[in-house]
């Protein structure tokens, strides 16, 4: 008899082999000085996807490595792209590092973004600007789940665009609410809210938006 056979008389999970299951520390468990640029670059690649400032602890905890060797290796990356006139600089603020823009670039910046009024809002854009539209004032987990999507980098466009606003925080989660702005109605060339088309019928409800999100965080 194999031994992955399932012994007689028995209940249905005895005399069954069953291999060990993998952590999931096993599963993400790393050695940074494998990666192509080691340590450094597996740093970079984290500060790539951050929306605001992290911490020394969270990178060193995420890379698995001392926080003095993260700090060592921030400062030197910040001091490398100063002596390589890069685009963009690293810096230390409100506690945590961040990849900014360099200052020296402001102008080409500002006219990107300026320039960039005039372009047409992508699919996303236009249904993120919906969901606010339609559900002011409302937080971007909530955005997220009516789209299903990550919204961060729609509502900072829609921002820059100045056509959402923030209208102060939640005062249960502390989120930023958002509405539309003036600007929007003057795009839409509406007198008021009250003008756009009825389609708020067929978006969730707040608190069915708060369930969904919940469940997205669980």
């Amino acid at each position: 008899m194999s031994d992955l056979e399932v012994v007689p008389d028995h209940g249905p999970d005895e005399g069954v082999e069953v291999p060990p299951e993998t952590g999931a520390d096993e599963q993400f468990a790393f050695d940074v000085s494998d990666f192509p640029g080691g340590a450094r670059s597996a740093i970079e690649a984290v500060l790539m996807v951050v929306d605001q400032p992290i911490t020394e602890i969270s990178l060193a905890s995420a890379l698995e490595l001392p926080v003095a060797d993260v700090r060592e290796h921030l400062t030197a990356l910040e001091e490398e792209y100063a002596a390589q006139q890069r685009g963009f600089t690293l810096r230390s603020v409100a506690g945590g590092w961040r990849v900014y823009s360099r200052s020296d670039y402001a102008p080409v910046v500002e006219k990107f973004l300026l320039d960039g009024q005039q372009a047409k809002l992508t699919q996303a854009s236009l249904e993120t600007l919906a969901v606010i539209a339609y559900r002011q004032p409302i937080s971007r987990s909530r955005v997220s789940a009516v789209r299903g999507v990550n919204v961060d980098g729609v509502v900072r466009t829609l921002l820059n665009r100045g056509l959402i606003e923030e209208l102060g925080s939640d005062g249960d989660g502390g989120a930023f609410l958002y509405g539309t702005t003036d600007y929007f109605l003057q795009r839409l060339g509406l007198g008021s809210l009250d003008e756009l088309p009825a389609l708020a019928p067929y978006l969730p409800e707040i608190d069915v938006l708060d369930e969904i999100a919940e469940q997205g965080r669980g």
